[in-house]
């Protein structure tokens, strides 16, 4: 029996990308959103969640059924094309590819499903854990914008979403660039912590 969770109204777009088209996609689309995080390593964020609507003009949809048993240098053409959607165009095509694999074989294609048939906070937190591309820091971030953002109710949710700032605290583009200029503070404190002697 599928179950469905208490959710409010999305939001009408989220500050990830400057372009008011691509931040109001990633919003109504979930398979947008989850695209956008297999995209978001190695690139900055507006980068990334720019990539789900490139990728949408592209190939004319973004279904995961059709993306997952699309001609793998057929996807991987399309992330080429210039611009080029990733720093590595070739290597994400493949992560999108099985990321949408996943979500057509466990969820019938329907990647809203990841969250609107979790039981709870701990079950919703192993069904993101279990997408492929999908580390802790992501799976954390994922957390905050579905309780934050969306509304998603669960019982054990607060549980698991982070105190830490994420993506899920950004509503603004002023807030996008306090986020990330605070992630950079971090990376550069842990750098040299890491650089520094030890006794």
């Amino acid at each position: 029996m599928r179950r469905m969770t208490v959710t409010a109204a999305p939001p009408e777009k989220l500050y990830y990308t400057g372009d008011d088209e691509a931040d109001r996609l990633i919003a109504s689309d979930p398979l947008a959103l989850l695209i956008g995080f297999a995209l978001d390593q190695q690139v900055p964020v507006q980068k990334a969640f720019s990539g789900p609507l490139e990728l949408q003009r592209r190939l004319g949809h973004l279904d995961a059924r059709r993306i997952a048993s699309t001609d793998p240098d057929v996807l991987a053409d399309a992330f080429r094309q210039r611009p080029a959607l990733h720093r590595f165009p070739a290597a994400m095509a493949k992560r999108v590819q099985a990321l949408c694999a996943y979500i057509t074989d466990t969820y019938d294609g329907d990647a809203a499903r990841v969250w609107t048939d979790a039981r709870d906070g701990a079950d919703l937190q192993r069904r993101l854990m279990a997408l492929p591309s999908f580390g802790d820091m992501k799976v954390r971030s994922m957390l905050a914008i579905l309780a934050k953002q969306f509304g998603v109710n669960l019982p054990g949710l607060d549980a698991v979403v982070p105190r830490h700032p994420t993506l899920g605290d950004v509503t603004s583009p002023e807030s996008l660039a306090s986020y990330q200029a605070a992630k950079r503070a971090h990376k550069a404190e842990m750098r040299a912590r890491e650089a520094a002697p030890r006794d």
